[in-house]
């Protein structure tokens, strides 16, 4: 009884390696949470000063100046060519897409109801995940995403009044290409480094970036302001760029589904942000809402997938 106990169990020199991989993952993961969870409150801060396809156009165009430069510095070479789709969709759905359709619906939306998008955004990750990298968790794993994202998606529309917005459109397809993008994005950190992943779908973007931001720039009026200018420099290099590159890593490090889950509380921290920088309120169920969430997260982290 006693060699067979033996014989079944994990070896300790591999779980010990998989806990010093699985640790830093979700450390890389949550820091790439926080990264974006500023990404609303920043791209408020730019509509300030700058149109919406000014901003997208912009920000695009810096960020992959910063990517293209570390790649340059550190002379990477360019992926094989059977990478070039799977940054293809990365680039359109988390560089282009994302950004483009969640800044369309700031112009009419408040921060709380766009953190709708990032607490629908985990479980549509693992979907996709699910579809594309062939991820199988279990119903303990999708029991406990569906209620963070119920949870999140209550209280989110109890922030906005309950209503409906126009902008809905934009929030729902963003929620789809950023999905996507993640996905491809994920997957492909599995065999690059995931700086530079991103760095390469933003390079991609460069051909489109910089005649778009042309026109635009020639377009829309701008007012630079101290709020302007940071709002878009945190959306270019945090935001688009070194979330990105922890996001990825903590990705490829502890799974898809799993990192998607520590996006349960990205619109909870979004919130807080709102409230510091831009004089939003917060109703009492937020402290109910955030321990509901961390309960999810838990869950998610400890099941098997």
């Amino acid at each position: 009884m006693r060699a067979e106990s033996s014989a079944t169990a994990a070896p300790p020199i591999a779980v010990s390696r998989e806990r010093e991989r699985t640790g830093p993952g979700v450390a890389q993961a949550a820091l790439g949470v926080v990264a974006f969870s500023l990404t609303f409150p920043a791209t408020a801060w730019g509509l300030e000063g700058f149109g919406p396809w000014s901003l997208v156009a912009v920000r695009s165009v810096l960020a992959a100046v910063i990517a293209g430069a570390a790649l340059l510095a550190l002379r990477v070479p360019p992926p094989a060519r059977r990478h070039w789709p799977g940054l293809a969709v990365v680039a359109a759905g988390v560089v282009l897409g994302f950004p483009l359709l969640t800044t369309l619906a700031l112009r009419t939306s408040t921060t709380a109801h766009a953190a709708v998008v990032v607490g629908l955004l985990p479980l549509t990750t693992a979907l996709f995940s699910a579809l594309r990298v062939g991820t199988r968790p279990s119903r303990t794993f999708w029991a406990a995403a569906l209620a963070g994202a119920a949870a999140v998606l209550a209280f989110t529309v109890q922030q906005s009044g309950g209503a409906l917005t126009s902008a809905d459109a934009y929030l729902f397809a963003a929620l789809l290409v950023c999905a996507a993008g993640y996905t491809e994005g994920g997957r492909l950190a599995r065999v690059m480094p995931g700086w530079q992943v991103i760095g390469w779908a933003l390079v991609l973007c460069l051909p489109v970036a910089v005649p778009a931001a042309a026109f635009a720039l020639a377009q829309e009026p701008v007012r630079l302001t101290a709020h302007s200018v940071t709002g878009l420099l945190w959306v270019a290099a945090g935001s688009q760029f070194l979330g990105l590159v922890f996001w990825y890593r903590g990705m490829a490090a502890i799974g898809i589904p799993k990192a998607s889950q520590l996006q349960l509380a990205q619109p909870l921290l979004t919130l807080v942000w709102s409230v510091l920088l831009l004089g939003e309120h917060l109703t009492v169920a937020a402290p109910l809402t955030a321990a509901a969430v961390l309960v999810c997260i838990a869950v998610t982290q400890r099941a098997r997938g």
